[in-house]
Parts: C-alpha cells; sequence; structure tokens
C-alpha cells in the first residue's frame, strides 16, 4: 500500500470560462499526469505533493479540487449513503467547521440548496463524537469545503483544496473600481505570448494588477508565495515538515532561475488615485524598480518607438463607461496603436464583440472570456 503522501488523486483545478487553454499548457509545464482539458479547468491526477504544487504555482487556476468519490444519486437516500460511506475523519475533526456547494444539472434532485443540506447531515452524522461533538456550519471560516457536483443523477464529490480563491495571492491592498481578478490578469499575460523581456504596457492599469501579475510572471515568482495559506494545511492528516521544506525549495528555485529579471513595467490611469495603488503594489511585491507610472488619458498615450513591447490591457467598459463611449474609446485607442505601434503586441480584453471590432485591428485573433460573469473578447494581435 503506498503511503498517504504517494496515493494518487484526481485532481481538477478550476478557472474562469475561456481560460482553459491557458491554464493547461500552465499544467502541463508543471508536468503534472495525464492532463485532460474540460470544460472549467483541467483534470489531472497526482500526489499530495501535486495537490501542494498546483496551488503553489499555478497561476490562471481559481482552485484545486481534489475528488472524493463519484456515485449514482437518483435520490436523496442514495445520496446520503454515498457521503456517509466517507471516511471523513481524515478531513475534518469531529468538532471543525465544514461548508458545502452544491450544483445540479438535469438530474432528479434539482435544488442545490437542498443537495448542500444532505451533503452536510451525512458528512456530520459519520463524525459525531462519543461525547456529542459534531462539525458546525460556517460558510467564510471553514476547516474543509466540499463541492457536490450533480449531472444526470450521478453526483462527484470534491475536496476544496485550496480554500480561498487562489486569485487571493496575498499582495492586494487596494480594490479601485470592479479589479481584475489576479487569476484572470495573469491568464491575459500568459495568452498575450509576452516573452518576458520587452517592456509590459497596460495603458489603462487601474490599481495595477496586471502589471503585477506580469511582473512576478517574469521574475519567476509563485503566485502564491505570499498567501496566508491553503485549505489542505487544516486537513487532520497534513504533513506540514514536509509540505514547509517543498515551500521552501520552490521560493529559493524560483529566486535563482537563471535568465530572470526585473522587467519594465509601463502603466497609466487616467485616475491619480488608481497610481497611487498600483505604485504600493508594485512596491510590496517588489517589482516597482522597473516600472514608468504616470497619470494620463487616453489622448496622452504615446509608446516609445522602438520598443516592441507587449500592451496587455483591460479596457473600460460595462459600468465604468456606457456603449456609446465604450465604442468610441475602443476606436481612438485601435487608431493610435495602427498609428504608432508598428512592432508592438497587444492583447486587450473588452466587453462586446462590438468592442473588439471597433478597435479595427489587422488580423487580429478572439478569444471569449468571462470577467465577473460578464462574457467578453480578448483581441491578440502584432501590429506592423
Amino acid at each position: 500500500m503506498p503511503r498517504p503522501a504517494q496515493a494518487r488523486a484526481t485532481l481538477f483545478a478550476t478557472c474562469a470560462p475561456g481560460v482553459e487553454p491557458v491554464l493547461h499548457a500552465e499544467a502541463r509545464g508543471l508536468r503534472l499526469a495525464r492532463l485532460e482539458r474540460q470544460v472549467g479547468g483541467v483534470r489531472f491526477e497526482g500526489t499530495r505533493r501535486d495537490v501542494w504544487r498546483a496551488n503553489l504555482c499555478l497561476r490562471s487556476a481559481v482552485r484545486v479540487l481534489q475528488r472524493l468519490a463519484r456515485f449514482e444519486a437518483a435520490d436523496e437516500d442514495a445520496l446520503y449513503e454515498g457521503v456517509a460511506a466517507i471516511d471523513w475523519s481524515r478531513w475534518l475533526a469531529s468538532d471543525g467547521k465544514l461548508w458545502v456547494d452544491a450544483q445540479t444539472r438535469d438530474s432528479n434532485l434539482s435544488h442545490s440548496r437542498f443537495l448542500a443540506q444532505r451533503v452536510k447531515d451525512a458528512v456530520v452524522d459519520r463524525l459525531r463524537g462519543a461525547a456529542g461533538e459534531r462539525p458546525t456550519v460556517d460558510r467564510r471560516d471553514y476547516d474543509l469545503r466540499l463541492h457536490l457536483h450533480l449531472f444526470r443523477n450521478r453526483a462527484t464529490l470534491s475536496v476544496d483544496t485550496s480554500g480561498e480563491s487562489l486569485h487571493r495571492r496575498g499582495w492586494r491592498t487596494a480594490q479601485g473600481r470592479a479589479p481584475l481578478a489576479e487569476t484572470l490578469a495573469a491568464a491575459l499575460v500568459l495568452a498575450s505570448g509576452w516573452d518576458r523581456r520587452a517592456p509590459l504596457i497596460d495603458p489603462f492599469c487601474g490599481t495595477g494588477t496586471i502589471l503585477v501579475e506580469g511582473g512576478l510572471f517574469a521574475a519567476g515568482r509563485l503566485p502564491g508565495a505570499l498567501r496566508g495559506g491553503f485549505a489542505f494545511e487544516r486537513f487532520p492528516d497534513h504533513d506540514a515538515g514536509a509540505y514547509r521544506a517543498l515551500r521552501e525549495k520552490l521560493v529559493a528555485a524560483s529566486l535563482r532561475a537563471p535568465g530572470r529579471r526585473a522587467p519594465t513595467l509601463v502603466g497609466s490611469d487616467r485616475e491619480p488615485q488608481r497610481i497611487a495603488e498600483t505604485e504600493a503594489h508594485l512596491e510590496r511585491t517588489g517589482l516597482l524598480a522597473g516600472a514608468r507610472l504616470a497619470t494620463m488619458d487616453l489622448r496622452d498615450f504615446a509608446p516609445r518607438r522602438g520598443w516592441n513591447g507587449w500592451i496587455v490591457s483591460n479596457l473600460p467598459y460595462g459600468e465604468r463607461v456606457g456603449g456609446g463611449e465604450a465604442l468610441e474609446l475602443a476606436r481612438e485607442l485601435g487608431a493610435r496603436l495602427r498609428r504608432d505601434c508598428s512592432g508592438y503586441h497587444v492583447a486587450l480584453l473588452v466587453g462586446s464583440a462590438e468592442q473588439a471590432e471597433a478597435l479595427g485591428l489587422p488580423r487580429a485573433q478572439r478569444r471569449v472570456l468571462v470577467n465577473g460573469g460578464l462574457e467578453c473578447v480578448q483581441v491578440l494581435a502584432e501590429l506592423e
């Protein structure tokens, strides 16, 4: 029998819709085993150490789930029995705190709240101690978070090894207005094909999310290095010594990786407060030395000729500007890019296909992504 740390499990790294190809490439770079790209993420197999590596190293993943069981659940009794059959003592103490998320589709059991309640009941009954101790439900401060996915009466029950969403890196001190999630910002940079040497430019930098995530990527820094912790650290059988040794090894390796240097990060925004917040975030992550920040409107945006940099940005859309204004902004930016940015690469996230069309970039590729529930388009082009 393999030791628990070496036992292989089925795992699933989730991501924002449309980011699956980026996440798959990341997971392949980590040499995770038996990779399979699926809707909403990437399935793979691995040991406990792979769980740790995935949480620490994947930039575009939102959570890492570990499958515990799959079983038929055509009715509530079958659901309860399938959950109660699991030995929960490995995952939660009898006086611990639990939260359950549930999703259902095309199944007899159609109410997600009821499903979550039945899963909770089964876990609590299995763990109820001899002295009457039992886990409690806590949505925010939980020791164990479970995910139930019921599709065509087949239940997949997984444990969340991440805890808080992986976009919570630990470096952000200011939210700004509708900030871009760190995981999606990293995905935009990765999808752009940035070579990590040319300047990275964001003319709508907001609080600097794209610049920070790009800088961390260029420097080879682990995206999870600044987090307060992960859910797997609360599991009763967590091997804290082995995890600490692996984490220290990965951090040390990233710091001495050959060819890694502080990139040139160029950011601008029309609001001085946003620039101040970007500066604070870059300073917090040790990236400020290579940054050039300015308060400016799009009318003053003039990238340096000959830089051949990468312009990666999340254009204003939605509540920040109206539909007509968003289209006009895209037209103006597109005209400037075509006129002044020969040799540059661009990767722009816009709020609609109309806004993508308004950019007018020749031979541009488009990829549909979801940002905060809103379907958006990433426009990628190399300017000649």
